[in-house]
Protein backbone atom coordinates (compact mmCIF):
# COMPACT_ATOMS: atom_id res chain seq x y z
CA UNK A 1 0.00 0.00 0.00
CA UNK A 2 0.98 3.58 -0.70
CA UNK A 3 1.15 6.88 1.52
CA UNK A 4 -0.46 9.82 -0.23
CA UNK A 5 3.60 10.88 0.10
CA UNK A 6 4.39 8.58 -2.69
CA UNK A 7 6.18 6.04 -0.45
CA UNK A 8 5.11 2.40 0.42
CA UNK A 9 3.80 2.34 3.80
CA UNK A 10 6.39 0.69 6.14
CA UNK A 11 9.02 2.30 4.43
CA UNK A 12 11.02 5.33 6.28
CA UNK A 13 10.90 8.36 4.73
CA UNK A 14 14.12 10.80 6.12
CA UNK A 15 14.87 14.24 5.07
CA UNK A 16 16.25 15.41 1.79
CA UNK A 17 20.09 14.72 1.39
CA UNK A 18 19.92 11.16 4.59
CA UNK A 19 20.15 8.27 3.96
CA UNK A 20 17.11 6.38 2.96
CA UNK A 21 15.63 3.05 4.62
CA UNK A 22 13.61 2.41 1.34
CA UNK A 23 14.72 1.34 -2.36
CA UNK A 24 13.84 2.44 -5.74
CA UNK A 25 11.05 -0.17 -6.06
CA UNK A 26 9.26 1.63 -2.82
CA UNK A 27 8.67 4.90 -4.77
CA UNK A 28 5.56 5.59 -6.61
CA UNK A 29 4.62 8.73 -8.38
CA UNK A 30 1.83 10.38 -9.81
CA UNK A 31 1.16 10.39 -13.97
CA UNK A 32 -0.50 12.92 -15.87
CA UNK A 33 -4.10 11.44 -15.67
CA UNK A 34 -3.37 11.41 -11.87
CA UNK A 35 -3.01 7.72 -11.19
CA UNK A 36 -0.47 6.36 -9.13
CA UNK A 37 2.36 4.29 -10.86
CA UNK A 38 4.94 2.20 -8.71
CA UNK A 39 8.36 1.98 -9.57
CA UNK A 40 7.99 -1.49 -8.44
CA UNK A 41 6.03 -2.15 -11.89
CA UNK A 42 9.77 -1.53 -13.73
CA UNK A 43 11.39 -4.29 -11.77
CA UNK A 44 13.66 -6.17 -13.76
CA UNK A 45 13.92 -3.13 -16.37
CA UNK A 46 16.50 -0.71 -16.75
CA UNK A 47 15.17 2.92 -15.96
CA UNK A 48 16.03 6.31 -16.72
CA UNK A 49 14.55 9.07 -15.00
CA UNK A 50 14.46 12.48 -16.06
CA UNK A 51 13.25 15.81 -15.35
CA UNK A 52 11.98 17.75 -18.38
CA UNK A 53 11.01 20.99 -19.80
CA UNK A 54 9.45 22.22 -23.50
CA UNK A 55 11.33 25.20 -23.20
CA UNK A 56 14.53 24.66 -22.53
CA UNK A 57 17.86 24.84 -24.60
CA UNK A 58 18.25 20.60 -23.93
CA UNK A 59 14.65 20.39 -25.00
CA UNK A 60 15.62 18.87 -27.96
CA UNK A 61 17.22 16.10 -25.98
CA UNK A 62 13.49 14.27 -25.95
CA UNK A 63 14.50 13.52 -29.75
CA UNK A 64 17.47 10.88 -28.91
CA UNK A 65 15.27 9.84 -25.63
CA UNK A 66 12.48 8.82 -27.79
CA UNK A 67 14.94 6.82 -30.25
CA UNK A 68 16.51 5.01 -27.38
CA UNK A 69 12.86 4.36 -26.13
CA UNK A 70 11.79 2.82 -29.63
CA UNK A 71 15.24 0.73 -29.96
CA UNK A 72 15.59 -0.58 -26.79
CA UNK A 73 11.90 -0.53 -24.83
CA UNK A 74 11.61 -3.97 -26.29
CA UNK A 75 14.62 -5.32 -25.12
CA UNK A 76 13.35 -4.21 -21.16
CA UNK A 77 13.87 0.10 -21.02
CA UNK A 78 11.63 2.32 -19.05
CA UNK A 79 11.88 5.79 -19.60
CA UNK A 80 10.07 7.84 -16.57
CA UNK A 81 9.59 11.31 -17.92
CA UNK A 82 9.30 14.05 -15.00
CA UNK A 83 8.31 17.64 -16.22
CA UNK A 84 9.50 20.15 -13.40
CA UNK A 85 9.22 23.56 -14.12
CA UNK A 86 11.23 24.66 -10.98
CA UNK A 87 14.46 26.08 -13.96
CA UNK A 88 13.53 29.27 -15.02
CA UNK A 89 9.71 28.40 -16.12
CA UNK A 90 10.47 26.52 -18.68
CA UNK A 91 7.68 24.22 -18.34
CA UNK A 92 4.77 26.31 -17.64
CA UNK A 93 1.79 24.33 -19.28
CA UNK A 94 -0.64 22.35 -17.88
CA UNK A 95 0.12 17.92 -17.88
CA UNK A 96 -2.56 18.37 -20.68
CA UNK A 97 -0.42 20.98 -22.93
CA UNK A 98 2.93 18.69 -21.85
CA UNK A 99 1.53 15.88 -23.05
CA UNK A 100 0.35 17.30 -26.43
CA UNK A 101 3.59 19.36 -26.76
CA UNK A 102 6.11 16.32 -26.39
CA UNK A 103 3.84 13.91 -28.57
CA UNK A 104 3.38 16.22 -31.77
CA UNK A 105 6.95 17.82 -31.99
CA UNK A 106 8.51 14.38 -30.57
CA UNK A 107 6.67 11.74 -31.23
CA UNK A 108 7.36 10.58 -27.56
CA UNK A 109 5.63 7.21 -26.05
CA UNK A 110 7.46 6.75 -23.10
CA UNK A 111 5.52 7.72 -20.15
CA UNK A 112 4.46 11.13 -18.55
CA UNK A 113 4.51 11.93 -15.24
CA UNK A 114 2.58 14.42 -13.52
CA UNK A 115 4.31 18.02 -13.41
CA UNK A 116 6.65 18.20 -10.02
CA UNK A 117 9.01 19.89 -7.97
CA UNK A 118 12.27 17.96 -8.03
CA UNK A 119 13.96 19.94 -5.27
CA UNK A 120 12.97 21.67 -2.23
CA UNK A 121 10.57 20.92 0.19
CA UNK A 122 7.88 19.84 -1.87
CA UNK A 123 10.27 17.54 -4.02
CA UNK A 124 8.82 14.33 -4.91
CA UNK A 125 10.24 11.48 -2.81
CA UNK A 126 11.27 9.51 -6.61
CA UNK A 127 13.93 12.95 -6.75
CA UNK A 128 14.80 13.10 -3.23
CA UNK A 129 15.28 9.23 -3.50
CA UNK A 130 17.50 9.23 -6.77
CA UNK A 131 19.38 12.54 -5.31
CA UNK A 132 20.15 10.23 -1.91
CA UNK A 133 22.24 7.85 -4.18
CA UNK A 134 23.97 9.88 -6.54
CA UNK A 135 25.00 13.39 -5.86
CA UNK A 136 26.29 16.13 -8.18
CA UNK A 137 29.68 15.26 -10.03
CA UNK A 138 29.99 17.92 -11.94
CA UNK A 139 28.71 19.53 -15.33
CA UNK A 140 32.46 18.43 -17.97
CA UNK A 141 34.09 20.48 -19.47
CA UNK A 142 32.72 21.02 -22.83
CA UNK A 143 31.37 24.58 -23.43
CA UNK A 144 28.37 24.02 -22.26
CA UNK A 145 29.37 23.04 -19.11
CA UNK A 146 30.87 26.08 -18.38
CA UNK A 147 28.09 28.32 -19.30
CA UNK A 148 26.30 26.12 -17.25
CA UNK A 149 28.41 26.57 -14.12
CA UNK A 150 28.80 30.28 -14.61
CA UNK A 151 24.78 30.14 -14.80
CA UNK A 152 24.92 28.39 -11.33
CA UNK A 153 26.89 30.12 -9.32
CA UNK A 154 24.74 33.13 -9.84
CA UNK A 155 22.62 30.68 -8.77
CA UNK A 156 23.82 29.09 -5.74
CA UNK A 157 27.35 29.70 -5.52
CA UNK A 158 27.68 26.44 -3.50
CA UNK A 159 26.19 24.40 -6.19
CA UNK A 160 28.60 21.99 -6.17
CA UNK A 161 28.20 20.90 -2.30
CA UNK A 162 25.18 19.82 -2.78
CA UNK A 163 22.93 17.03 -4.79
CA UNK A 164 20.25 19.45 -6.03
CA UNK A 165 18.95 18.47 -9.58
CA UNK A 166 21.28 21.75 -11.15
CA UNK A 167 18.78 21.85 -14.24
CA UNK A 168 16.67 20.40 -16.86
CA UNK A 169 16.87 16.92 -18.53
CA UNK A 170 18.90 15.41 -15.30
CA UNK A 171 18.98 11.68 -16.05
CA UNK A 172 19.56 9.08 -13.32
CA UNK A 173 20.23 5.16 -15.07
CA UNK A 174 18.76 2.67 -12.63
CA UNK A 175 19.68 -1.26 -13.35
CA UNK A 176 17.77 -4.18 -13.58
CA UNK A 177 18.16 -4.73 -9.72
CA UNK A 178 16.91 -1.40 -8.89
CA UNK A 179 20.23 0.37 -8.31
CA UNK A 180 20.59 3.74 -9.54
CA UNK A 181 24.22 3.40 -11.23
CA UNK A 182 24.59 6.60 -12.82
CA UNK A 183 23.62 10.25 -12.82
CA UNK A 184 24.20 12.36 -16.54
CA UNK A 185 24.23 16.24 -16.09
CA UNK A 186 21.79 17.94 -18.94
CA UNK A 187 25.48 19.10 -20.23
CA UNK A 188 26.58 15.44 -21.03
CA UNK A 189 26.49 13.76 -24.07
CA UNK A 190 23.19 11.83 -24.94
CA UNK A 191 25.59 9.09 -26.85
CA UNK A 192 26.83 8.37 -23.56
CA UNK A 193 23.90 8.22 -21.62
CA UNK A 194 22.32 5.84 -24.56
CA UNK A 195 26.09 3.67 -24.27
CA UNK A 196 25.46 3.17 -20.39
CA UNK A 197 21.82 1.60 -20.95
CA UNK A 198 22.89 -0.40 -23.55
CA UNK A 199 25.50 -1.93 -21.19
CA UNK A 200 22.67 -2.51 -18.60
CA UNK A 201 20.15 -4.16 -21.26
Amino acid sequence: MESKSGIRKGSRNTAEGKEYKMGFYDITVKNAQGEEVSMGDFRGKVVVVVNTATGCGFTPHYEPLEKMYEDLHDKGLEIVDVPCNQFAGQTPGTDEEIHEFCTLKYNTQFPQMAKADVNGENAIPLFTYLKSQKGFEGFGKSPAALAMSVMLKGIDKDYKKNPDIKWNFTKFVVNREGEVVARFEPTASMDDVRKCVESLI
